[in-house]
């Protein structure tokens, strides 16, 4: 009996860290998305699925949910596909090419917080650096965080550029990974580029592709410092999105109900996204 409970025993502590630090704050944010609360009052209102009701007749949340999306769909694919360009290339042996990896790295070892503030001065449309450089070459300067056409956009490219380095090394270490005898036999094929990545590196690459784009959809859809720092979701709610609505609602509005409600959608937005991801692609990775 207790060889059988031995195992059970050993996971115990781990079991109950999940427990206490995943499991209890689940159940306790669907408990509060039940109720109408003001986070300073100590009673709870139990209303039902009344803020659920609400969330989905409020036209604001409609298009922090379309925002969230477009930034979600753009940066990932964006960073995806330049991020495996990036590898190709620097895929090589070299001083050159090593410290170009470095480079291209350094973003991600740097703070949210710094990252922002580096990218408010440059898109500055007085005196940021970006509109000094489309001047010099005769292009009217551009409203990237103060004008709802391109404020979204502005936020793409800063996600871009941070996650950029972090992809890049883990797609040059999935083409170390490649047997080289699979391109010399494509080689004695006269098989050409294209066709080799293609019918090689791609599919060698698809677990990787498959992890990187998993973990990026998810960090996406949980972006915060950025907005918080650098549109506020404005302007005109054009940059607001999941995680910034939720805190707006709960710490600004003091609706810790209605925030709930709109983290329970979250996690079960992510949830069906990862759900849906794993089932149509899982079965296209090719691990061999």
């Amino acid at each position: 009996m207790m060889q059988k409970a031995q195992p059970y025993l050993m996971i115990l502590p781990s079991l109950v860290v999940f427990a206490l630090f995943f499991l209890y704050p689940i159940g306790y944010l669907i408990q509060l998305s039940l109720h109408d609360w003001n986070f300073i009052s100590p009673e709870m209102n139990f209303i039902g699925l009344q803020n659920f009701q609400q969330l989905f007749a409020d036209n604001e949340f409609k298009e922090v949910l379309l925002n969230t999306t477009i930034y979600t769909v753009s940066s990932v694919s964006v960073t995806t596909a330049l991020s495996i360009l990036l590898a190709l290339w620097l895929n090589k042996k070299g001083l050159l090419y090593t410290f170009l990896q470095g480079a291209i790295f350094s973003p991600h070892v740097i703070s949210l917080v710094s990252i922002a503030l580096l990218w408010m001065w440059m898109m500055e449309p007085d005196y940021g650096l970006l509109n000094w450089a489309l001047n010099l070459v005769g292009i009217n300067g551009i409203q990237w965080l103060n004008a709802p056409e391109t404020s979204l956009f502005s936020l793409i490219v800063v996600a871009v550029w941070k996650g950029l380095g972090f992809n890049t090394l883990i797609f040059i270490a999935g083409l170390q990974s490649i047997p080289k005898t699979v391109y010399e036999a494509a080689d004695l094929d006269d098989a050409s580029r294209f066709s080799t990545f293609r019918e090689i590196t791609l599919p060698m690459l698809s677990p990787t592709i498959f992890f990187l784009v998993i973990i990026n959809l998810i960090g996406s859809f949980q972006v915060f410092e950025t907005i918080s720092i650098m549109t506020q979701g404005g302007p005109i709610n054009s940059t607001n999105m999941l995680v910034y609505y939720i805190y707006e609602y709960g710490f600004q509005f003091f609706k810790i109900g209605y925030a709930s409600a709109a983290g329970v959608l979250l996690l079960g937005i992510i949830s069906i996204f990862t759900a849906v991801y794993f089932w149509l692609l899982s079965r296209r990775v090719h691990y061999q």
